[in-house]
This record gives C-alpha cells, structure tokens and sequence, in this order.
C-alpha cells in the first residue's frame, strides 16, 4: 500500500491579493501596514526587517509576500528574501524556481546576490527564493557570511523584507531579528497562542530585537473591514 504524504511537511503558495485586487479592503489594509511600518521608522533608515511570528499557520509568509508587494509599488527597490529553510513558500507563490538561492548564497561564497535573485511581474519587486534545503539553517544564518549578504542586499535594494520560520519553534527568526533593522511579529485570531506569543515577545527582546509592531490577522469584526490589522 502507498504511503500518504506528510501534509506536515508539504508548502503552499500564499495569496497574494496587493497583486491580485488592489482595490480590495484587505489590500488597503497592507498599504496602510506599509506606511506605519514606514512612521514606525521615521527617524532612522528602514533597510531591511524580519516578518516572524510565534507559531505555525498564522499567516506570516502571506503578511510579508504582500508586504513586499505594497512596498514595490511604492516605488521602493524591494526584496523578498525566503529565509525560511525549513518549509519555504515564496518559490511556489511567485511561481519561480527554487534550484538556487538563499542556502546557495549562503554557502558558496563566490556567489552574488544579483546572480541568485529573480525578477517578478511586480515592477521593482525581486525575489530570493530559499534554495536547497540545508542541514544547518541556524548555523547559515549565525554566520558572518550572512552579515555580509545583509550588507550587499542593503547596498543594492532599497528595502529587504526576511520571510522568517516562527520564532518560538526554532532559533532562525531570532538570529535574524538582531542583524536586521526591525522586526515584524504577525498574530492570527484564534489561532495565535497567548503563551506561545509571551515566549516569542521574550525572545525578541532577549537579543534586543527592534519590534516595529504586529500584524494582527484574521480579524472579522465586520464584513467591510479588511482582514490585517497593523498595531504598536
């Protein structure tokens, strides 16, 4: 008898309604994330964030997929970065190839960012898909390779978005949020744990992470209000 698949284990695309419906509610809530993420870092330059959040199925890869999106169409040189090497999902969701990236740059050092980065539809929008996956993503992401592709991605983007695993569940998101400008936690209505939402707030504030704020997602309170929304 066949085997079935480990649904655990198998990736999705994420919806990417900024592209599909901009004029929708929910897309105007991503804009307006966008610009408090932007007042959020009014007096410093905003170069590159993580998108985490505190466990799985909170919406976390669709928040920063869209948010990548909203911030192209501003005008801003974006990169979305699937630095989630665990359960990747950007690949699928731009309908792109995944033989290189991330974990490439990561280990091969003769690599560069403009080699292993890939165009979207999306004007001014880059994508840099997860690559195979490693052994060792923590290790990868602690080492000082990943200081310097941080540098080389902030010198040739205007804004680099991280798309991170949870933080609660593994230690790359918090890694992460101590090298990069600021950090994104998304919660989901019942779905987010409170426990598991105290233990990702002290993580981050363990390695001095810069919350810029949390997305609170899968808010119905009315059938007019989109479904994102964006809070201190």
């Amino acid at each position: 008898m066949a085997k079935k698949p480990n649904l655990s284990n198998v990736t999705k695309a994420v919806s990417l309604i900024s592209l599909a419906d901009k004029s929708s509610p929910v897309s105007e809530q991503y804009r307006t994330i966008r610009t408090n993420i932007q007042f959020a870092m009014v007096d410093s330059d905003l170069k590159s964030f993580v998108v985490t959040s505190s466990g799985p199925g909170e919406g976390k890869s669709t928040t920063s997929a869209n948010l990548a999106v909203v911030f192209a169409n501003s005008g801003l040189k974006t990169l979305i970065v699937d630095a989630d090497l665990r359960k990747p999902t950007v690949a699928k969701t731009f309908s792109l190839n995944n033989s290189l990236g991330f974990s490439n740059l990561l280990s091969e050092r003769t690599l560069t960012v403009t080699e292993a980065t890939q165009s979207t539809g999306v004007p001014g929008l880059s994508v840099l898909t997860s690559g195979p996956k490693p052994p060792n993503p923590s290790e990868l992401l602690g080492s000082r390779r990943m200081e310097e592709l941080i540098k080389e991605m902030e010198e040739e983007f205007d804004l680099v978005i991280f798309d991170m695993p949870p933080v609660v569940a593994v230690t790359d998101a918090q890694i992460m949020s101590s090298k990069v400008d600021g950090t994104i936690l998304v919660v989901r209505e019942q779905i987010s744990n409170k426990s598991a939402l105290l233990k990702a707030k002290s993580l981050l504030e363990m390695v001095n992470a810069n919350v810029l704020g949390v997305v609170y997602n899968g808010s119905t309170r009315s059938k007019d209000q989109g479904y994102y929304y964006y809070g201190a």
